[in-house]
């Protein structure tokens, strides 16, 4: 079993950052990868950013360019850095890790972004 927790969401003004934390703890070591979903109030759920514990890195096409992903080790959290956000970046954030052939799910954190 793998747990994950989120940190780091809130309220922010478009155009500012926020940087979201994932904790993962329990199985870790044999995870092929952990990402971030986000669902926002009447849309599907989207994956938000992905980092493959191989390396590969895949961001969704609305937020390339503004949004970062990184972790520097096994044990280390996963990290979402969003720059530049958007009314349309408003959503709970859901980190997400796959291994052992299963997909773990946090709780969620909310990001609102309003003047």
């Amino acid at each position: 079993q793998v747990q994950l927790v989120e940190s780091g969401g809130g309220l922010v003004q478009p155009g500012g950052s926020l940087r979201l934390s994932c904790a993962a703890s329990g199985s870790i070591y044999n995870l092929d990868g952990m990402g971030w979903y986000r669902q926002a109030p009447g849309k599907e759920r989207e994956l938000v950013a992905s980092l493959a514990t191989r390396g590969a890195i895949y961001f969704a096409p609305s937020v390339k360019g503004r949004f970062t992903i990184s972790k520097d080790g096994v044990r280390d959290p996963l990290y979402l850095q969003m720059n530049n956000l958007k009314s349309e970046d408003t959503a709970v954030y859901v980190c997400t890790a796959i291994g052992n052939k299963k997909q773990y799910w946090g709780q969620g954190t909310q990001v609102t972004v309003s003047s």
